[in-house]
């Protein structure tokens, strides 16, 4: 082999040397009639889901099983196609249905509120109205798998987090591996405890009034843990120690909750020690306490505010679940089935429902099947443009709002005069005629 010698690259000419990935530039008609076609297959995928008689659509996945949906949003996701620039019209699309989807919950296709109401699923419906009944108009309910072949609707009373012992010797029921305590004391802190006199006082206030210890704090390790678990074994002292729920500013907002709720709105750098009526410690750690209303609501009052000015779902999770621990508890809907696609497909319906139930109970109702957005034409006839421009828009939005009803009814193949007139009724698709639904 000849070894030839290295030349070294001037500094100019070394950033011209690396490979760059070019762009496909279009223009004018061609763009456009691909990126239409991307708007069209998206639409027409996600059309098929819309009304009470909506079909359902398979999605292959890239692991695990077949997904089975009639949920829009889900299918307007699951597209992507070969072709760029017609992806980059189904993805105009999918943005306007994910920004749909963030801001209601509900309305990326138009007939929801069927799957409560006359989709042949009343069960779901008695479920969600349950739920809204024992939680409230907040109404934080959560939709998980189930264990049977039922839906199944659980209401938590209380105050309940994702946290269990720390060991198992402080479990003191067998049956169900749990630890239940009665007029229990508890000491919360958002440090982590590793000497035992940090509880010391806790412990002999709770010793002096014969009432159980519950402590949940960052950790316990350490001397703290193994003096607390001996003492447990050794002389049967009624004590569990607990992890606090969440992590950083979080934490601190929980367990500023769990005082409030417990009786008590102080909250101490060190910790504090409260008075709880029950408490059960499974893998999760539920508590019911002897509350002040009045803090409760100006706890309430706080967290209101500050999801008044928040934008981000993703930060609305949090306050809201706040929310709904301090307020009427939280409603866990549990989605039976057979199997795990019936499951998800079910779940997606129902989280569907609960979605435009919480829409209705907060905003109302309208018309189902684009019969509201057909009652918005009279306005936009009343306008009158300044120049061409404005005109050609106003023109667009109207044949938008007819193009929903006309899905709405090719969907349910049903072929009739769409209503024009704010007297007409809607179009009942379950019954099969004329009539004033509701979406």
């Amino acid at each position: 082999l000849l070894k030839l010698p290295l030349r070294p690259v001037s500094r100019v000419l070394a950033p011209h040397l690396t490979r760059a990935y070019a762009k496909v530039v279009k223009f004018g008609a061609d763009a456009r009639v691909l990126m239409l076609q991307g708007v069209d297959i998206l639409a027409d995928a996600v059309a098929v889901t819309t009304g009470p008689k909506r079909r359902t659509v398979i999605i292959e996945q890239s692991w695990g099983s077949r997904k089975v949906t009639k949920d829009g949003v889900t299918v307007a996701k699951s597209i992507d196609l070969k072709d760029k620039y017609k992806t980059i019209g189904a993805k105009l699309v999918q943005d306007i249905a994910n920004n749909t989807n963030e801001e209601a919950g509900d309305g990326t296709t138009t007939a929801t509120t069927a799957t409560v109401s006359a989709n042949g699923d009343k069960e779901i419906g008695n479920i969600i109205s349950d739920s809204m009944k024992k939680v409230g108009r907040k109404d934080v309910s959560t939709v998980k798998d189930g264990k049977t072949l039922n839906d199944e609707l659980e209401s938590i009373e209380g105050m309940k987090f994702d946290r269990g012992c720390i060991y198992p010797y402080f479990i003191n029921t067998s049956k169900g591996q749990k630890c239940e305590f009665q007029d229990a004391y508890v000491l919360l802190s958002e440090k982590k405890i590793s000497s035992v006199q940090s509880i010391v006082p806790a412990l002999e206030n709770a010793s002096a009034h014969c009432n159980p210890l519950v402590i949940i704090a960052e950790d316990i390790d350490g001397e703290a843990l193994s003096t607390l678990v001996l003492n447990r074994l050794k002389v049967g002292l009624q004590v569990v120690a607990v992890k606090a729920p969440g992590f950083g500013d979080h934490r601190k907002n929980q367990l500023k909750d769990i005082a409030v709720a417990t009786g008590d709105a102080a909250f101490g750098e060190e910790g504090l020690t409260l008075n709880l009526e029950d408490v059960i410690v499974t893998k999760d750690m539920l508590l019911n306490g002897k509350s002040d209303k009045a803090q409760i609501e100006k706890c309430i009052q706080e967290i209101t505010e500050q999801l008044d000015v928040t934008t981000s779902e993703y930060e609305k999770e949090k306050p809201n679940e706040q929310l709904a621990k301090l307020s009427d508890g939280v409603a866990v809907l549990k989605v039976g089935g057979t199997s795990d696609v019936e499951m998800n497909e079910k779940k997606d319906r129902v989280t569907d429902a609960l979605n435009a139930t919480r829409a209705a109970v907060e905003e109302g109702i309208v018309l189902e099947g684009g019969c509201a957005l057909l009652r918005c034409i009279p306005a936009l006839d009343s306008l009158t443009p300044a120049n061409e421009d404005p005109k050609i828009g106003i023109e667009i939005i109207k044949s938008t709002q007819n193009s929903t009803y006309a899905k709405f009814l090719k969907t349910e193949v049903v072929v009739t005069e769409i209503p024009k007139e704010e007297k007409d009724p809607g179009m009942g698709a379950m019954g099969g005629g004329m009539g004033g639904g509701m979406f």
